[in-house]
């Protein structure tokens, strides 16, 4: 039923305003459209990523949305730490850490929160 259906990543946030610093301006989302001062919806290639305003935000301890960045997934890193991203370090069993990627095989991954706290992870898939 579904398995035909666009969807898409739901992020809550306190203050709109400093999501929208942190989403445009550090993560270089397009905005489609806001609504109001309630949500707003960014686009990044064929996803589309919802951003909206709630009491809840950065209560969720996993991980929000994964990023398929490809192979560029170091440059990625490279890229957002230099615009002063912060990236988290976890251990997990079966991977070493590379700098701020960790490594499972040929999988490379980097996890970092945005100003309310969501967790966001670069893939290299």
């Amino acid at each position: 039923m579904l398995g035909n259906a666009h969807s898409m990543a739901t992020v809550a946030v306190k203050d709109l305003a400093e999501a929208g610093r942190f989403y445009e301006g550090v993560l270089g989302l397009k905005r489609v459209r806001a609504e109001g001062e309630e949500a707003i919806v960014y686009q990044a290639r064929e996803s589309k990523l919802l951003v909206y305003r709630s009491k809840y935000a950065g209560t969720n301890e996993a991980t929000a949305v994964t990023w398929s960045v490809g192979k560029d997934v170091d440059a990625v890193v490279r890229s957002l730490r230099e615009k002063g991203v912060r990236f988290e370090h976890y251990d997990l069993p079966g991977g070493v850490r590379e700098g701020d990627v960790h490594v499972f095989g040929t999988l490379r991954n980097a996890w970092f929160k945005d100003p309310d706290g969501n967790v966001h992870s670069l893939v290299n898939e």
